[in-house]
């Protein structure tokens, strides 16, 4: 699932190299994929239409087109962007793809069609599926102290849960949820109202410093090749049964509520507890 870092840095790319482009061009490939929700055919009212910018709201890459047209992509699981040359080959999980006047083409792929996009005009942001659902943008909204814990305390079950869900702070998924509960030596499954105000401090000051860490990290690495989702370089998400970096044991992995947990048994001590 592209995240906060992800999506930053995808953004940035894409407001250095395809803002003020023309839309020569549309093609859709996978209609379900695509919802319009203005009465317009979108292939016939995208083209011509230039990009104005490119902004994330949470998990949401918005892209603002000319004359009150937007164009927003809710990756979820598998969605990506890419940004290439026409002969580029075209994979079997491209949704669409927009013709650009610069010559190039900008494709939505989604391997297992979870993601959605939406064309609408301006003022139907609001009627957007799950954009008005989230919280608070991680890196543009990051509370202080105090409203953190505030914030937190309307929140219930495990904490790895309430992170990735999105509507206590928007941007964070299944992936820096661990990393971000491991830099704060947090076990996953702990229950939110059980952290005690010393890990409450931890997590306060791990968020920001894991998602800002990643991002440079990225913007590294990442290149032209937008649509790859660049990994290995994280402490503990994906790398179970590998040496923990901080106490050399082994990373675990758990299967829990339909997501893929990884975490260091004693650097993130903890019980689980059977429902």
């Amino acid at each position: 699932m592209p995240e906060a870092p992800d999506l930053e840095v995808i953004k940035d790319f894409l407001n250095q190299r395809a803002k003020g482009l023309l839309v020569e061009q549309a093609q859709v490939l996978k209609p379900l994929e695509l919802r319009v929700l203005t009465p317009i055919d979108f292939v016939q009212d995208v083209a011509g239409r230039s990009f104005l910018g490119f902004s994330r709201r949470g998990k949401f890459l918005l892209m603002e087109l000319s004359a009150e047209r937007m164009l927003l992509v809710n990756p979820m699981l598998t969605g990506a962007i890419q940004l290439c040359p026409p002969s580029t080959r075209l994979v079997k999980r491209t949704s669409f793809r927009l013709s650009l006047s610069n010559g190039k083409e900008l494709r939505y792929l989604d391997e297992t069609q979870m993601g959605m996009a939406y064309y609408i005009e301006s003022s139907q942001l609001e009627e957007v599926p799950r954009l008005g659902e989230q919280g608070p943008d991680v890196l543009d909204q990051y509370p202080a102290f105090p409203e953190f814990k505030q914030g937190l305390r309307r929140f219930q079950g495990e904490i790895k849960g309430v992170l990735a869900r999105g509507q206590f702070l928007a941007g964070i998924g299944n992936a820096y949820a661990d990393e971000v509960l491991f830099a704060a030596g947090i076990f996953p499954f702990k229950k939110r109202s059980a952290l005690s105000e010393e890990e409450l401090g931890s997590l306060h000051l791990a968020i920001p410093n894991v998602l800002h860490h990643a991002i440079a990290v990225l913007r590294e690495r990442t290149g032209d090749d937008i649509h790859l989702k660049v990994r290995d370089f994280l402490a503990v998400h994906g790398k179970g049964g590998s040496p923990c970096p901080n106490c050399g044991g082994n990373i675990t992995t758990i299967g829990a509520n339909h997501r893929l947990t990884n975490y260091c048994r004693q650097c993130q001590p903890g019980m689980l507890l059977k429902n």
